[in-house]
């Protein structure tokens, strides 16, 4: 009785891996900036890789979407957990919302450029919601328990306040704008001396 072989599951190239990366830092990029530049073979140009390359990793402008998105919420869950072990709390909330402004551009830029519907796939708007609720109530909840900022305010009333200033801001420049919102909102937050 000959022996069944099993091959064990193949990994992909380093190169391969490094490529997919590449592509994934130009789309974040590139799509950030919006605009009629903002394409799929901008992307290919930006990461260095031809337009098959791009296709052979992401074969549809959805699948390139998802990924970048995913990639970013991802990011900004690790660096919650960064900022949570790192000095002033208030001040580690603020960089995380500034962070996350980069989230929102990078996704209308993406929805514009690549002519999506404004309610892409719902499943990845949800795992968006909880990963970056989780996150940014990580934050939260130590400025609270600091006595830095008001506990009556949840992570979701947080995350809604940046998406409704990041989408009623649509003006070129609307970044710079949206931050200073940010830095005003977050101290409105903080706790007055007195307890108020």
């Amino acid at each position: 009785m000959g022996q069944v072989s099993q091959k064990p599951s193949r990994r992909p190239r380093a190169d391969s891996v490094r490529n997919r990366q590449r592509v994934l830092e130009a789309a974040t990029a590139v799509f950030s900036a919006g605009g009629p530049d903002a394409s799929l073979e901008a992307v290919a140009r930006r990461a260095g890789v031809g337009i098959g390359t791009l296709y052979r990793h992401f074969p549809t402008r959805e699948a390139l979407f998802e990924a970048v998105y995913r990639h970013e919420v991802d990011q900004l869950g690790e660096l919650a957990r960064t900022l949570a072990g790192q000095g002033d709390p208030v001040d580690a909330l603020r960089a995380w919302l500034h962070a996350n402004v980069r989230l929102v551009a990078t996704k209308k830029g993406m929805l514009a450029a690549l002519a999506l519907a404004a309610h892409g796939p719902k499943e990845l708007y949800a795992y968006s919601f909880e990963h970056l609720t989780r996150a940014v109530g990580l934050l939260l909840e130590r400025a609270v328990a600091a006595g830095e900022v008001r506990d009556d305010i949840t992570a979701a009333d947080l995350l809604r306040a940046l998406v409704g200033m990041c989408y009623m801001n649509d003006q070129p420049g609307w970044q710079v704008n949206v931050l200073r919102l940010v830095d005003v909102f977050v101290d409105g937050l903080r706790v007055r001396p007195g307890g108020s």
